[in-house]
């Protein structure tokens, strides 16, 4: 086991510490100017109100917003979770020739940048399915955020696979069991932690997705952080984001903390 010295723990701290608060003071102001009195973000906040988070819960396109977020996060889900799980269950189980190339080709989506993504969605929906009549529309995005979200569910799934033995389901298959029984019994609640960390993540990860948003969303569509990025380019709506931002912060933490109390109770069985 690797010891450190009294030093080094004592610099390993510090650094731990000036990275915590570079990341989270930005994030306290953001929630802190939500409560603004003023139209812009200030700082000293000196006089707090309520009256932005009462603007931004009765505006009618940040509810549409809020709306479509939560529909293209849940189809993604839906998508990656399926996908994702079928082909974790293809290439643990089974060897075939292609195989180490086909793992690579699911995990690259979330290792390309979201403007490559984008704009080669944006060329097919475009260029290749829209002349051949096919108007793919408000699922080609659900599609383009399954891309990525897949993967969470994959990674996942892939990984505690590999840390079950096949014995169980042998043992109730020999026992007269059939396929769907021991996948139902035996199987899925081995996994079933994994699936739904894998999911919970794969929501989040769609939720805020932004820049392969804009070049697959159909016109005159907003997802929340599109709609975001579309008004900080009007100062005076920075209070109102500030508070979507906020709420976004908060309910950030729920899939995070949930999908690790997942992790840890896996780890712990």
């Amino acid at each position: 086991m690797l010891r450190l010295t009294r030093g080094a723990k004592i610099g390993l701290g510090a650094i731990v510490a000036v990275v915590l608060v570079f990341m989270y003071i930005p994030l306290s102001l953001v929630v802190l100017n939500s409560f603004n009195v003023a139209r812009i973000a200030t700082w000293p906040v000196t006089d707090f109100s309520l009256n932005w988070w009462v603007v931004a819960f009765t505006s009618e396109p940040i509810r549409a917003a809020l709306l479509n977020s939560i529909v293209v996060g849940l189809g993604a889900t839906a998508m990656a979770l399926v996908l994702g799980t079928l082909t974790a269950f293809a290439l643990q189980r089974y060897s075939f020739f292609g195989k180490q190339t086909v793992n690579l080709l699911v995990v690259l989506p979330i290792a390309l940048p979201g403007i490559v993504t984008g704009v080669a969605l944006s060329n097919t929906y475009n260029n290749l399915l829209e002349p051949i009549g096919i108007q793919i529309g408000y699922f080609g995005m659900i599609v383009a955020h399954a891309t990525f979200c897949m993967v969470m569910v994959f990674n996942n799934v892939l990984a505690r696979l590999r840390r079950m033995s096949p014995n169980l389901q042998e043992a109730s298959m020999d026992l007269g069991a059939g396929l769907w029984q021991t996948f139902r019994i035996i199987t899925f609640p081995q996994f079933r932690t994994a699936f739904v960390a894998g999911g919970l993540l794969a929501f989040a990860l769609s939720f805020d997705e932004v820049v392969v948003t804009i070049f697959t969303a159909p016109p005159g569509v907003d997802t929340l952080p599109l709609w975001i990025m579309n008004q900080m380019a009007r100062p005076n709506e920075a209070s109102v984001v500030n508070v979507v931002a906020t709420v976004i912060i908060l309910a950030s933490f729920i899939p995070v903390y949930v999908s690790q109390r997942l992790s840890r109770a896996e780890e712990e069985d």
